[in-house]
């Protein structure tokens, strides 16, 4: 398939901006692959449409303010990283923009507590392998010298950055956030939990695979950068038993998706298991491990958008895409959310 097959026009003025102030007023598009209907209702209604036995897969990561903004030492030439994946101590593979600048032995200031290092600019699109400098506890100066990373579609600024972070994000290492989540409250969850909708939490970090469009002509010529997962037994345990008494599987979020299949086995049995994936979902994959799909609206052209087109159909979901045109829903990272069984 082209890549272009996943194109949709979209109004600028669609793309949501700024969280609203409830999490779970956003709006809610059901889609019935069954019925090929689709219902238009708020994220708060989700209870009605899960059921006692069901269970709620989540990633549980947390998102580290990973961009910084930085100087460099000996030109005072400006140089933004976002951080992406930590390789070994204070190693990091990052991004650089503008990212020809960023030239291997070159010393850059973040603050007067952290400093960046370019150990290698030969990594591809943009990528670079740097090495942090502080005298300190990492997390607590990252805090105070880094930003949000906030995708380049948002051009408002964030008031508040724990709504960037989902309600239950505990391990930090996301250098974006499992958005499909964020429309979330604790209230909300414990009604789900009293309505007989068991919860389990799993891990994947976000790294590259987020920010990379598919630049190539033929999706099947994307590769996508590797993420970091964990899969306790307890979690195998939960889905692996709700599944065998007739429950859903229900991912939070194309990352709950991606890390489920990358552990089910051919019998959609999950494994206990850590490590990394490069799982690329796209139509004509059969799903093991996923019964159902909480999602926001993806980018056109985005390997997101090419996940839940294989969890529907192309056809089906660039259909349902229009609906939410024209029927004015928010979009991307902070906009409304679509549920699919």
């Amino acid at each position: 398939m082209q890549t272009s097959d996943f194109y949709y026009e979209l109004p600028r003025e669609l793309i949501a901006q700024v969280p609203i102030e409830d999490r779970a007023a956003s709006r809610l598009l059901v889609y019935d692959r069954k019925r090929q209907s689709v219902t238009d209702t708020v994220f708060s209604a989700i209870s009605k449409y899960l059921r006692p036995g069901d269970v709620l897969v989540r990633n549980t990561t947390k998102v580290i303010p990973a961009r910084l903004f930085a100087t460099r030492e000996d030109t005072g030439g400006a140089m933004e990283f976002l951080l992406l994946k930590r390789l070994r101590g204070d190693v990091w593979e990052c991004l650089a923009r503008p990212a020809k600048r960023a030239r291997a032995g070159q010393k850059y200031r973040v603050s007067g507590e952290l400093s960046v290092t370019v150990l290698d600019d030969s990594p591809a699109d943009g990528g670079r392998i740097v090495e942090l400098g502080y005298d300190g506890v990492f997390e607590e100066i990252l805090d105070r010298a880094g930003q949000m990373p906030l995708p380049p579609y948002i051009t408002e600024r964030l008031q508040d950055k724990d709504r960037y972070q989902t309600v239950y994000a505990r391990e930090r290492g996301s250098a974006a956030a499992p958005t499909a989540g964020l429309h979330f409250t604790n209230a909300l969850l414990d009604e789900l939990r009293a309505s007989g909708v068991a919860i389990a939490d799993i891990l994947l970090h976000v790294g590259l695979g987020t920010f990379r469009p598919v630049s190539a002509k033929s999706i099947e010529e994307h590769h996508m950068h590797s993420e970091y997962y964990e899969v306790t037994e307890e979690a195998a345990e939960l889905i692996n038993g709700a599944r065998a008494a007739g429950g859903r599987i229900v991912a939070v979020g194309t990352t709950s998706c991606r890390t489920l299949e990358s552990v089910a086995d051919e019998n959609g049995v999950v494994r206990a298991k850590k490590g990394w994936t490069d799982i690329f979902i796209s139509p004509g994959y059969r799903f093991r491990a996923m019964d159902a799909l909480i999602t926001n609206f993806h980018l056109p052209e985005s390997t997101l958008l090419m996940l839940v087109s294989a969890f529907a159909t192309r056809e089906e979901m660039l259909g349902v895409y229009r609906h939410a045109v024209e029927e004015r829903y928010r979009f991307f990272s902070f906009g409304d959310a679509m549920l699919i069984v």
